[in-house]
């Protein structure tokens, strides 16, 4: 925010000359000036109410200021700080009010009612029209006050934050801000100048909510709201509800309201005819920032449909959108939960690319950071002068890992802040999924903390009884209110009943991240050929728990920066056709693993740096004109052809979250780095995978198989040669015959390619 910048086009009454924005406020003196001519004095102001009418601790402003009628007639008093003179006109009537110092002017008028009057405000060379603000009735309601005192208005952005419309015949803007620790609120921004002092809003009782009605503001306005603290202290803030904010590191809020017409009806009516864990779904993660960088959210929705939908992704799960002011957080610490970063657009601007999305066939998940937020002096932290979105407890508002604070979900109007703020993804931006980050850290008590630095729950536990709340509620106002969004938890432990619903106990969440099933077949992946037979149940032991949870299987972002290389990098040795053989064998064995599939961008075409925000994929490995090009392709070519044949294949998403839809074939065969099983839709048909992961051919494998099927067809192979492999694949059908294996009665006498995965349908 900036002192000087120039007013928004947009906003006209409001304004005052350049050269006052260079003055400060004077401290509070009395003093009358000969009365105009025809305007009799108004009765002056008790000293303390004056000084806190104008250091901002009033908390009904709309009492002192404006016009009321009284004994003798109807009394006008205005604070317009700079102004030479201040008129009242309307029909009828001219009458220039006395100077009483401070901005402030006032006189009694020997009417019976107050008039529909308008102010003539004179500054030096300047003369200006306007609407008084403080003629304006509440523009809340007491539906609003209620529900928002009870913590339930589950569309809380529509009673707070800056809304433009039209109050009792005027256009302008209404702000309405929550801080009921301050001694008074003021409404400040570039349509005066940032001088505060002349926009005291009023307190709507013991809602804790703080309101004002600004004539001829409108969107495009920059405005920050200037709270005075219990102490007397003031602190400017930005909006908590604000819709925009101005592109980081500037920080003031911008008034906004959407323009957009929507073109998804289709999308929107079908995407709930299917539960999630029922169907296909396969997600492509970005960090929009960087995917193409320099694009804005316009010129991402000419790019980024048409990429996706050819590589067969069913979603995209973007990193978080909201605001945030360090780039580098990649959107983790949130100062604006309600605003789409302005990095690459408007709030409309986003709308289109959501919208595009959606008109090619692709869902839009988009991370959402519940858990903490930064503690930026002119954000959240301590918002009013006392802890208010974060614990009053500091070892409980304290987040231990990453320096900021954590929220307090044991208040009901902070948890209407995040349950409403989820909603609010969901109904405004069409956004299909919410992926809910850091659950861990908000379940329990202790996470990341030693002996002694937190304090059991009421039960002697370690749980987090009130994030749990939390969660549960926020996934039932969410599934309710948004049939077809889905909710995903990050969630890295064994917390029981993660995606089980909510009035079984559960937390109520769709999906779940499958963290153990990640780590544990990446550490085999990252073993030399002979070593992986040591380490043969990391590939096998995540079957012991599959079905306990509707799980998402993630490569994503974390475990692409940071030192922990890219996919392709983890995978052994020197070789790189043996690096590229691992990783598309990784990769076919994930797709037709139970479970929903995520792979972070640059990993599609085998990537071999890091992941850096600061320069995103590294396209060039695509182009032509490098040598290694085609290897690079060849690996995209696979995943767009592993999308297609799993979307074919019900038996691979059909029955994920059932033990029905899986048998092991094979899941001993450590010394041959070798894995089999079937993959069952409902209607009983069959999908067979084998993995080979040792660099050898293997002639003549038995794989045990049903025998009521007659024949298998090789449906995918990772070592086809359009994909980068040696070829090897079976041209011709593969017969049972009647040679026991594994179990069975039946077997296919296969030949295995190296570092492969095959797919096999009846």
């Amino acid at each position: 925010m900036s002192a000087a910048r120039q007013p928004s086009p947009t906003v006209r009454d409001e304004s005052v000359p350049a050269a006052a924005a260079a003055k400060k406020p004077r401290t509070p003196r009395a003093r009358r000036s000969a009365p105009p001519r025809g305007v009799r004095p108004a009765p002056p102001l008790a000293a303390e109410e004056r000084a806190r009418l104008l250091e901002g601790r009033h908390h009904d402003p709309h009492a002192v200021l404006g016009a009321h009628t009284q004994r003798g007639g109807v009394a006008f008093r205005v604070l317009r700080p700079h102004a030479k003179a201040v008129t009242v006109i309307a029909k009828g009537l001219r009458a220039e009010l006395h100077d009483d110092g401070d901005g402030l002017f006032s006189g009694l008028l020997p009417l019976t009612a107050v008039p529909d009057y308008r102010l003539l405000v004179a500054y030096a060379g300047d003369e200006i029209e306007v609407h008084d603000p403080y003629r304006f009735l509440p523009t809340l309601g007491e539906l609003d006050l209620h529900l928002i005192g009870e913590g339930r208005h589950e569309r809380l952005w529509t009673a707070l934050g800056a809304q433009p419309m039209e109050h009792q015949g005027v256009a302008g803007t209404r702000f309405t801000v929550w801080a009921p620790n301050a001694q008074g609120v003021r409404v400040t921004g570039d349509f005066c100048y940032w001088d505060s002092v002349a926009h005291p809003m009023r307190s709507l009782g013991s809602s804790g909510v703080w309101e004002l009605f600004l004539p001829g503001v409108g969107a495009g306005t920059l405005y920050k709201f200037d709270i005075t603290r219990p102490d007397g202290s003031h602190t400017l803030r930005a909006d908590p509800m604000a819709r925009s904010a101005e592109v980081p590191p500037a920080n003031a809020s911008v008034v906004t309201a959407s323009q957009y017409a929507w073109q998804d009806a289709e999308w929107m009516a079908r995407r709930g005819a299917r539960a999630p864990h029922q169907a296909p779904f396969s997600v492509y993660e970005l960090h929009l920032a960087s995917w193409r960088p320099g694009l804005s959210y316009r010129q991402l929705a000419e790019q980024l449909p048409e990429y996706v939908k050819e590589l067969g992704f069913t979603h995209v799960e973007m990193m978080p959108v909201a605001e945030h002011p360090f780039g580098g957080s990649w959107g983790y610490q949130v100062t604006g939960f309600y605003a789409p970063t302005s990095r690459m657009g408007t709030p409309d601007d986003f709308r289109f690319l959501v919208d595009s999305l959606h008109r090619a066939g692709i869902g839009v998940i988009v991370d959402w950071v519940p858990a903490h937020f930064p503690r930026d002096d002119w954000a959240l932290a301590e918002f009013d002068g006392r802890p208010l979105y974060e614990h009053h407890d500091p070892r409980r508002a304290a987040h231990p890992d990453w320096g900021t604070l954590e929220f307090d979900y044991g208040r009901k109007e902070v948890r209407n802040f995040l349950v409403a703020n989820a909603v609010y993804w969901c109904e405004e931006f069409h956004v299909d999924g919410l992926r809910v980050d850091a659950v861990a850290s908000m379940l329990y008590l202790d996470y990341s903390r030693g002996e002694g630095e937190w304090t059991p729950n009421e039960h002697g536990g370690r749980e987090n009884l009130d994030a749990v709340a939390f969660l549960q509620e926020m996934n039932a106002t969410v599934y309710r209110r948004c049939p077809g969004v889905v909710t995903i938890a990050e969630e890295s432990t064994a917390w029981d009943g993660v995606t089980r619903p909510t009035d079984g106990g559960g937390l109520g969440f769709g999906l779940k991240w499958n963290m153990g099933w990640m780590h544990d077949t990446l550490r085999y992946m990252s073993k030399e050929s002979v070593h992986r037979k040591y380490h043969h149940h990391d590939m096998t032991f995540g079957m012991i728990y599959a079905f306990s949870e509707n799980y998402v299987l993630p490569i994503s972002h974390d475990e692409v920066v940071h030192g922990k290389r890219s996919l392709v990098s983890k995978m052994p040795g020197g070789d790189w056709w043996q690096q590229r053989a691992a990783h598309r064998a990784y990769l076919g064995f994930m797709w037709a693993h139970p479970g929903k599939q995520l792979l972070f961008m640059g990993q599609e075409f085998a990537q071999g740096a890091e992941w850096s925000e600061t320069h995103g994929p590294d396209w060039w490995l695509l182009d032509s004109s490098y040598p290694a090009a085609g290897d690079h392709r060849g690996v995209r070519d696979l995943v767009r052809d592993l999308n297609r044949a799993y979307a074919a294949t019900p038996a691979l998403w059909e029955r994920d979250t059932v033990p029905e839809g899986f048998a092991w074939v094979e899941a001993d065969a450590a010394e041959d780095n070798v894995f089999a099983f079937l993959r069952y839709a409902r209607d009983g048909s069959q999908l067979l995978a084998v993995s080979n992961f040792s660099p050898v051919v293997r002639h003549g494998y038995r794989i045990g198989v049903p025998e009521e099927v007659p024949v298998w067809h090789e449906v995918l192979n990772t070592d086809r040669e359009g994909y980068g492999g040696s070829g090897v694949h079976h041209a011709q059908p593969l017969r049972p015959e009647p040679v026991p294996a594994q179990g069975r009665p039946a077997s296919l006498r296969m030949t295995l390619p190296p570092l492969a995965t095959i797919w096999l349908r009846p």
